[in-house]
């Protein structure tokens, strides 16, 4: 199993080891205050208006065939709302509430009424009591306060029991009553509501570093909970020291470790875990004489001491005369004693070490760590007994750092394979410096495998702190290349003196996690506030939230977050997407404001973008924009993809779902997870399996999909893709083809035709871009340029292309488009200019034949109901080719 831990003998050390293993978020839970799913009798809510009884209740049967009671209403042919309210629902000690729906929806094409509707509303109305009546409070928006406008990810055909149910979390917070009222208002849906769970999340009761925290529900992103320390533990002495305390996150999950520990009393010992202290008050030897100091006590401050096992063991238990362990506090400070419980977790050369605090800090709070390294020959190799030592050379790296440590973790790398490493842990603080002796330490023993690839680097390479092989390889090239004035790569974009930025991929870490630290910057939970939920990505909840950073300005982000349950790989897959993001500034590529690793839930912050993918933008905006405007949103995005193939990056995945268009139109690359690309178990009908991978196999070029051979050509042959997808208004590339008959018709030189109103010219670049010898494609920088040309000279985009098809471009399906003219009924050409949606309205009207089609004009188009303008803008376009193009009405063959 990815990331399992090695079998160990000793429970104590398993438990010290379930930090590393696994998520800092656990123990969370969540309090149930209604949930429809578990209801046997009617649930009796109200319905708005009551004459109308719109919304009826009937039992029915949810995805996992359980009898539910369900809640439907089919109002498509009325503009008017229809309300639906529960019963009171007490909040207890909530403040915010989460609601959970699951529901059906039938899709408005095939019920063709004018009203139709595919979204309910969602609100809610705070009462400290029970007092809602029929016609209590108004049936209105304020006093109810509305959540959202639910849309369906998934619709039904009318009459059609199969297809999936959508399940939608909403948050509800800032809420300060006894309780609340959930109401629905649907306004032309035909739903069916399923269930309805009303929750709210709370940390569980937790002991954790000898702490006890109790049951806590949080009031905003994270609460503070106080805790104690459990029975034979003390806060430890000194300037710093408080009481323990621990951040309950949102999501009722704790958040990390508690900012203060407890530890146990002197002469008290962890039990199996530190969850307890056990034993009598009873010191050992070597515990009394570090408590003593070391001589550094006045004379009468010795112990006087009697023996209660064998007085000259030095692990021997002892109890104090005259001195309690209560009194030990009063003692003059002196040096700490040794750091306790030391572990290690070996990755290939990589160490992370551990330890647990001192029992005692020398009665001062400014205690701090040193770690020190020595590398040993094995003098008897077959028997494990270890030959001369020496410390360690400049070559080996500590983070966060090898001296002044105030955490008890660090991790040690560059260390060389198969090679036997002793690290020592010193316990410091300022007394230490006036002991004559070396300062208390513990003693870790390691033995390094083999490095991340097998191979092995000279050491004055190993210094260079290269972190990539690509990055050490493009630095020996330019040294060798350095023969002239000036050095250049094929599109001479390097000189002498210029400093090359070249992408480091982070997979190429001994440590993901340190490409993580070093490219993105570690946020503070507490400045994001998540205001709604945007979306679903592929590890988590993708939501839109605000970032307060003292000292900046407020602002919108786009937040990705990692779901509970994750694995180490998971969570290493999720966090290289920041990795990449981080390395990359440019107007065009999405920002990466940074992350957040040390509570839960792990996130990725980037900057928010207003109008969301570009292939959906498009949709709901078909024939909105002009010509100019669409060239120059692919202007943005060509120069993005020039910015990341001069940095070497290779995107594999550029599709306009993956293109983010803020409020200003500006398009910006985004999606950078490449796990999703790699990995064999997604879902996503776009990515299909070749050759041990997902593959989009669209927008993906040919050698790319028969031979992974995945390059800067390959992304312009998407970015191609991506042309036609933006000049057609997100329709699908290869319509309704499937990926077999796409990768079939591409090896038979076919390619997409040009988009409707599509400048001859940018077809042109399109057909550029689907070369299929990759080195005749033009590079990023050539169709910067060429898109530069095309705005500067608009006459050039007003020449488009005669309807019908080229002789070069064979039809493969024999349907329409094109021609349109081909087409044989009214029926067919709507589909072909995928208007289907308006076929019942324009028979109804009688525009039955393609002749009288021909003939309309605006005034007809309102008549039917085409009230919307880039509809109307593709009818008439169309209706004016089929005039120009007269032709038999006859099918192709």
């Amino acid at each position: 199993m990815e990331g399992a831990p090695g079998r160990t003998s000793s429970p104590g050390l398993l438990l010290l080891l379930l930090p590393l293993l696994l998520p800092s978020c656990c123990w969370s839970e969540e309090e149930v205050l209604m949930n429809t799913r578990l209801e046997t009798s009617e649930l009796r809510w109200t319905n708005y208006p009551a004459e109308d009884l719109q919304w009826d209740e009937v039992s029915g049967f949810d995805d996992e065939k359980n009898s539910v009671r369900i809640n439907e209403i089919c109002t498509p042919n009325s503009p008017s709302s229809y309300w639906l309210r529960t019963r009171w629902i007490p909040q207890r000690a909530a403040t915010t509430l989460y609601v959970e729906l699951r529901f059906t929806m039938v899709e408005c094409s095939g019920l063709n009424q004018r009203h139709c509707k595919e979204t309910f509303n969602l609100y809610y109305y705070q009462s400290d009591s029970d007092e809602a009546t029929p016609t209590h409070p108004a049936w209105m928006e304020n006093p109810y306060v509305k959540v959202a406008t639910v849309a369906a990810d998934h619709l039904r055909q009318k009459g059609s029991r199969e297809g999936r149910s959508n399940a939608k979390v909403l948050r509800l917070e800032g809420l300060r009553g006894a309780g609340l009222y959930l109401a629905f208002s649907s306004q032309g849906a035909c739903m069916a509501l399923l269930a309805v769970r009303v929750f709210y999340r709370k940390c569980s009761p937790l002991r954790r570093a000898f702490a006890s925290f109790p049951e806590t529900v949080p009031h905003s992103l994270v609460e503070q909970a106080q805790g104690v320390c459990v029975e034979n533990a003390v806060t430890p002495p000194g300037e710093h020291s408080r009481p323990p305390s621990m951040l309950c996150g949102e999501d009722g999950q704790w958040v990390g470790q508690p900012t203060s520990s407890c530890a146990c009393r002197p002469g008290y010992e962890a039990g199996d875990s530190d969850e307890r202290c056990r034993g009598e008050p009873r010191l050992t030897l070597v515990e009394l004489k570090q408590l003593d100091s070391f001589n550094l006590y006045p004379s009468n401050l010795r112990f006087r001491f009697r023996t209660l096992l064998i007085p000259d063991t030095p692990d021997s238990r002892f109890t104090c005369s005259g001195v309690t362990p209560d009194s030990l506090s009063s003692l003059p400070p002196g040096p700490p004693s040794a750091p306790r419980s030391p572990v290690s977790q070996i990755n290939d050369t990589t160490v992370t070490l551990e330890w647990t605090e001192p029992l005692d800090r020398g009665g001062r709070g400014d205690l701090s760590y040193r770690v020190l390294c020595s590398t040993c020959e094995a003098a008897a190799p077959s028997k494990g007994l270890v030959g001369s030592c020496s410390p360690c050379d400049d070559s080996v790296l500590y983070r966060p750092a090898q001296r002044g440590l105030t955490q008890r973790r660090v991790i040690v790398w560059g260390l060389r394979p198969h090679t036997k490493y002793i690290f020592t842990i010193q316990s410091l603080n300022g007394v230490s410096v006036l002991s004559q002796s070396e300062p208390a330490s513990a003693r870790v023993n390691v033995t390094t495998s083999r490095d991340g690839n097998g191979l092995h680097y000279p050491e004055s390479l190993s210094r260079m702190k290269l972190k990539s092989v690509s990055h050490l390889c493009v630095s020996l090239s330019i040294s060798r290349r350095r023969t002239d004035s000036s050095i250049s790569d094929k599109s001479g974009h390097y000189q002498m003196g210029q400093t090359m930025k070249v992408y480091i991929d982070p997979f190429t870490y001994e440590d993901p996690n340190e490409a993580v630290r070093e490219f993105a910057k570690e946020i503070d939970a507490s400045f994001v506030k998540i205001e709604e939920v945007i979306g679903a990505g592929e590890f988590g909840e993708v939501c839109r939230g605000r970032l307060r950073i003292p000292g900046r300005k407020e602002n919108y982000v786009a937040i990705k977050t990692l779901k509970g349950g994750y694995t180490e790989k998971q969570r290493r897959d999720f966090l290289s997407e920041a990795s990449i993001m981080g390395q990359f500034q440019h107007p065009n590529i999405i920002h990466l404001e940074g992350v957040i690793t040390t509570s839960c839930p792990v996130m990725i912050l980037t900057e928010f973008m207003e109008n969301g993918a570009l292939d959906s933008f498009l949709r709901v905006n078909d024939g909105q924009f002009t010509t100019i405007q669409l060239v120059g949103m692919l202007r943005g995005i060509a120069a993005g993809m020039k910015y990341l193939s001069d940095m070497s990056f290779v995107h594999r995945d550029l599709a306009a779902r993956n293109i983010l268009v803020n409020s200003n139109l500006v398009c910006k690359v985004s999606d950078f997870g490449l796990s999703r690309f790699l990995t064999e178990n997604s879902s996503d009908p776009t990515y299909t399996s070749s050759l041990g991978g997902k593959i989009p196999i669209r927008w993906t070029a040919p050698e790319a999909i028969a031979y992974r051979k995945f390059t800067s050509a390959s992304d312009a042959w998407s970015y191609g893709i991506v042309m036609w997808e933006v000049m057609s208004y997100g329709e699908r590339p290869y319509w309704d083809m499937s990926n077999q008959d796409v990768i079939n018709a591409i090896e038979q030189d076919y390619r997409l035709p040009p988009p409707p109103d599509c400048p001859a010219s940018l077809h042109v670049l399109m057909l550029d871009c689907w070369q299929k010898e990759r080195a005749n494609r033009p590079r990023f920088c050539d169709v910067v340029a060429a898109l530069d040309r095309l705005i500067r000279n608009p006459a050039s985009l007003k020449v488009t292309h005669p309807e019908g098809p080229s002789p070069s471009q064979p039809l493969l399906d024999q349907r329409c488009p094109p021609p349109l003219s081909a087409c044989a009924s009214v029926s067919e050409w709507l589909r072909a200019i995928k208007m289907e949606r308006y076929e019942q309205s324009f028979l109804q009207a009688g525009f039955t034949s393609m002749d009288i089609v021909s003939q309309l004009n605006t005034e007809d188009l309102l008549r039917v109901g085409v009230t919307l303008a880039g509809h109307q803008k593709k009818m008439l376009s169309s209706i004016q080719t089929l005039r120009i193009h007269k032709a038999p009405p006859t099918l192709l063959y």
